[in-house]
């Protein structure tokens, strides 16, 4: 999973999975799913994330279940 902000246009980009999106449907006023050829999330994107986050500097995360990533 990675985090992409573009602070240009003040939005977070999480990616789930690797791969292509073929479809971004828009699911509210300011959040977009990117789906792929077989309708799974690869990724969605939340625009004008400083009006919405009071702090972008911490990232907390709670119960992820994490795995070690093999290099």
């Amino acid at each position: 999973m990675q985090y992409h902000y573009h602070p240009e246009t003040d939005s977070l980009y999480i990616e789930l999975k690797e791969g292509p999106g073929v479809e971004t449907r828009e699911i509210l006023d300011g959040l977009n799913i990117d789906v792929d050829a077989s309708g799974e999330v690869v990724g969605f994107e939340i625009d004008h994330l400083s009006q919405l986050a009071a702090n972008l500097a911490a990232l907390e995360v709670e119960a992820l279940p994490l795995r070690p990533v093999m290099t």
